[in-house]
């Protein structure tokens, strides 16, 4: 998808030296999957406890 937007050149160039990319529309790409990427892990890390799946890996594993 083809897009018009304003970004400051410095900020694609730090992306372009960070991620090693090597056009800007690569740097951008793997600068937005990284973001959703993090967001994914960050909610996951804040479910954590709050779903109660109990599992006995004994069972599971046919040791009892």
């Amino acid at each position: 998808m083809r897009t018009t937007i304003e970004i400051p050149e410095e900020l694609i160039e730090e992306v372009m030296k960070i991620t090693g990319s090597t056009t800007k529309s690569q740097a951008i790409k793997l600068a937005l999957e990284e973001k959703i990427a993090r967001n994914k892990r960050k909610r996951l890390i804040n479910m954590k406890g709050s779903i109660d799946l109990d599992i006995d890996l004994d069972v599971l594993r046919d040791r009892k």
